[in-house]
């Protein structure tokens, strides 16, 4: 990394070992401000639920091997685990087989706070006692758990080895940003913004072949990964337009204030045109067709469910009616899942004095917020075709 004064270069070869969302407890940590992820996650349990119901059982599972992709570092990862786990035990039991162990693999780049996900998870029950006495065991869990760091777009896991997939929240995070979004000489050249929301159709295009070669390495890994029989359950962000450009809540989220943050530190000479234009959030809300296309192309996997799912606001707050409260919250939503990646291009001084103006923004516009701000999820659910 390229060290300008109190700013950092990240390049896209160092995106990998740099990006992850907020590590911690504080105030901004993704652990303190993904409680919309969690009720967005809770409210399709029961499509959970019914991929988990595809899964083929054997008296042979020995262990039985669950991965959360994409994991990050707060109670949601665990918690859906649990639900997993769980229900899978229920399967077990009334096809009157005896459940067999349990490993779970929590995944993530290197750069994740897996620190802070183990401390968070409750102590390993006796597997000295019988399965129902650790069942039975209240705040314990009935899993060995373990850590992967690495790009869920390689290969992670030995062949023919996991039974079940999940990853929520994550695939619309690209493993790097399309290098001509950045190149002067390039068509597209996003100039004068930070993200593709707006943008023209030549740096949409790019962003969507990023995307779209991603997800392919994500299933060729998968499907050589995936024990026969086994089942994958997919939640990314969304969109319902079918112009790229439009990408609906991640737009208001990355493309209006945080914008116009990044606009008023080069109008107040604090930071460089050149300097916002390097910067690019590389995440990208795909639409039902992007995705589609992708696992129909990739052939390993048999669609059993894909749709368009209404997730709701990011928003948290406990007053509404509290603009300071709403602005805050969309700050600390925007900055738990995007400021490392602000903080190594701009030095963390200039990236407080960032947030500090999409807080201010935000609570001026905390009524249109709360109205407007909706995510969409594209949702997949997919049984191993080969």
């Amino acid at each position: 990394m390229a060290h300008v004064g109190d700013n950092v270069v990240a390049s896209n070869m160092e995106l990998e070992r740099l990006l992850s969302m907020k590590g911690g407890k504080g105030e901004a940590s993704y652990a303190n401000n993904s409680q919309a992820q969690a009720m967005h996650a809770k409210s399709m349990l029961h499509l959970l639920k019914e991929a988990l119901d595809g899964v083929q059982l054997h008296a042979t599972d020995i262990p039985f091997v669950v991965v959360d992709l994409g994991c990050s570092c707060g109670d949601n990862t665990i918690n859906v685990v649990d639900v997993i786990i769980k229900h899978i035990i229920k399967r077990y039991e009334a096809l009157g087989l005896h459940p067999p162990e349990f490993s779970a693999f929590f995944s993530d780049l290197p750069s994740n706070d897996f620190n802070t996900l183990f401390q968070l998870l409750p102590p390993l029950a006796n597997y000295g006692v019988s399965m129902e006495e650790c069942l039975a065991a209240n705040n314990h869990r009935s899993y060995f758990a373990a850590g992967v760091p690495g790009s869920f777009y390689r290969r992670l896991f030995p062949a023919k080895s996991v039974h079940i997939f999940h990853s929520a929240f994550s695939l619309h995070w690209l493993s790097q940003l399309p290098e001509s979004v950045v190149d002067k000489r390039s068509r597209a050249y996003n100039k004068g913004r930070v993200f593709i929301h707006g943008a023209s159709e030549m740096t949409a295009n790019a962003y969507k072949k990023q995307f779209q070669t991603d997800l392919a390495g994500f299933l060729s890994s998968r499907s050589v990964e995936m024990k026969r029989g086994g089942s994958m359950f997919l939640v990314c962000l969304g969109r319902t337009s079918v112009d790229p450009t439009d990408q609906g809540g991640a737009g208001l989220l990355f493309g209006t204030h945080f914008q116009d943050a990044w606009d008023d530190l080069v109008q107040e000479g604090l930071i460089s045109n050149e300097k916002r234009d390097n910067f690019n959030i590389p995440v990208y809300a795909p639409s039902l067709q992007d995705f589609k296309e992708v696992v129909e192309a990739n052939g390993s996997f048999t669609i059993n469910k894909l749709e368009v799912f209404k997730g709701g606001s990011p928003l948290v707050v406990n007053q509404p009616d509290d603009a300071n409260e709403v602005g805050r919250a969309l700050a600390n939503s925007c900055r738990s899942v995007s400021g490392v990646l602000v903080d190594a291009h701009i030095g963390d001084k200039l990236s407080e004095e960032l947030f500090q103006r999409v807080e201010r923004r935000a609570t001026h516009h905390a009524k249109e917020l709360l109205e407007q701000l909706q995510f969409f999820h594209i949702v997949a659910s997919l049984s191993f075709a080969l």
